[in-house]
């Protein structure tokens, strides 16, 4: 859909910069909102459901009946990309930080939750597949997550990062990663051509949007935050506190 009328509910995959009333999106990076999702909470979805989509499929080329490995699956994309994953027909496997949120990413759609503060992530992961290990990581921890990450692959399995939560470097086992057959990638959004951000959306429209108007995939959406109040939200962000997105309104 190109053609839009004032008084749409839409939502849309910016260029960068968020934090205003009124902003000026390319049509082609406009979604529509579904019937019955709130018009607030679907500000969550557009960047959120773009990297999931992105790194699962176009990038990890996840199949059905494949294991993922969602490291963070408590995060703004984690708690999309559990649920994506699940619609999808993998198995999934999510890390987050105590029980709590942990049990939050099984009603998510995790077959399978770790906590990291007080598990072995491989060997949980390792039990999870008979042996096997993920088809797929995607991963947030970048450079300190290296040699896990690759520890946890299956054969022919793919490492994407999207994100550096412990570091921009680490030292990567090529060994370990060509006896495995393995991938190891990364990809960011933000520095896509206009082109390749209104293809994304566009597949991201047809293919994950009926999920959304179906309830497979929602919003998750931890806090509200007045624009006034913005430090405040990222004070959130950076305590590791918040499960899923943190909106500011104005």
């Amino acid at each position: 859909m190109t053609t839009w009328a004032p008084g749409d509910r839409v939502v849309a995959l910016l260029e960068g910069g968020g934090y205003a009333e009124q902003v000026v999106a390319r049509a082609g990076q406009v979604l529509p909102v579904p019937d019955g999702v709130d018009l607030v909470d679907a500000a969550a979805l557009p960047e959120a459901v773009c990297t999931a989509w992105t790194n699962l499929v176009d990038t990890g080329r996840l199949r059905s009946g494949e294991t993922v490995l969602v490291q963070g699956g408590s995060g703004g994309v984690g708690s999309i990309a559990v649920q994506l994953a699940a619609a999808l027909g993998a198995q999934v496997v999510a890390t987050a930080g105590g029980p709590d949120r942990v049990a939050r990413c099984v009603a998510l759609g995790a077959d399978v939750g770790i906590d990291h503060r007080e598990q072995d992530v491989v060997a949980a992961v390792r039990d999870a597949t008979g042996g096997r290990g993920a088809d797929v990581v995607l991963d947030v921890l970048g450079g300190g997550g290296l040699r896990d990450n690759v520890r946890a692959l299956a054969p022919g399995g793919r490492l994407v990062v999207i994100g550096l939560q412990r570091g921009r470097r680490g030292e990567l086992d090529l060994e370990a990663v060509m006896a495995k057959h393995a991938w190891v990638t990364g990809t960011l959004l933000r520095p896509r051509s206009a082109d390749e951000k209104a293809a994304l959306v566009a597949t991201v429209c047809e293919q994950v949007w009926p999920m959304v108007a179906d309830g497979r995939v929602r919003p998750v959406v931890h806090a509200r935050v007045p624009f006034a109040d913005a430090p405040v939200a990222h004070e959130l962000l950076e305590s590791g506190d918040a499960f899923g997105k943190v909106l500011l309104v104005p």
